[in-house]
């Protein structure tokens, strides 16, 4: 075992550089598939057939495929169309397609969008009945009802599953590494053994920093299921 190798200022930096490309790819992923996963789970518990079977159908593709072929059909797949080629030098938003760090941000933003959406959209039809006749009760709106109530309430119940979405998206970030030229926190590993021939430690230091970036993130959802669902919790007098 020669666990130094890690320690060397080179190492410690492509490490340090695989740690802020994961990161950046986890909250990017995650702030722009959430902003997707409300719209479609507002569509999927809506009240239009076409857009439910829709946005239905787009969520069942996502589930049911893995994300490194997701992965790879954004960044290979779209980048052999003669169509998208012909105007990735010039043409908005065509031009992003020839950077690997925003492919890689496609497909998990696209990925987790369909997971959270049908966390979301199960929170929203699980609603209680009470909540939505006292808050019409009070006058409000379909909008409002759905805005102050259904939302708020939803949210805080998917926040366990959701907190399992998280860690499971950090995770993903290693397929980062199938795209050339992205060195995330498995492409460094990946360098510093084909550079020593050290798979075990070079992995092993790898799995310590998702490891530790994992209970955090738990950590801190733990935190705010506390905080969040405390109503939710039985009462003890």
């Amino acid at each position: 075992m020669n666990f130094a190798v890690l320690l060397e200022p080179q190492n410690l930096a492509l490490f340090g550089t695989g740690i802020v490309t994961t990161l950046g790819l986890l909250f990017a992923s995650l702030a722009v598939g959430a902003v997707l996963a409300l719209v479609f789970a507002l569509l999927l518990t809506g009240p239009w057939p076409a857009l439910r079977w829709l946005v239905g159908a787009y969520t069942y593709v996502i589930r049911g495929t893995p994300c490194l072929i997701q992965v790879y059909l954004i960044y290979y797949g779209l980048g052999q169309l003669e169509w998208i080629q012909a105007r990735w030098d010039s043409v908005w938003p065509w031009t992003y397609f020839k950077e690997p760090f925003f492919c890689a941000l496609l497909a998990f933003s696209l990925n987790t969008a369909g997971y959270t959406a049908e966390m979301l959209a199960g929170a929203i039809r699980e609603t209680s009945a009470g909540e939505i006749e006292a808050a019409q009760a009070y006058g409000m709106s379909r909008f409002q009802v759905m805005l102050h109530i259904v939302l708020p309430s939803a949210m805080r119940r998917t926040l366990p599953a959701y907190s399992n979405e998280v860690v499971m998206m950090l995770h993903a970030t290693s397929l980062a590494s199938a795209v050339p030229s992205l060195v995330d926190i498995t492409g460094a590993a990946s360098s510093i053994y084909a550079t020593y021939y050290l798979p075990f430690e070079a992995y092993l230091g790898a799995a310590a920093i998702y490891l530790t970036a994992s209970f955090c993130l738990i950590g801190f959802f733990k935190l705010s299921e506390k905080r969040l669902l405390a109503y939710l919790a039985p009462r003890t007098h």
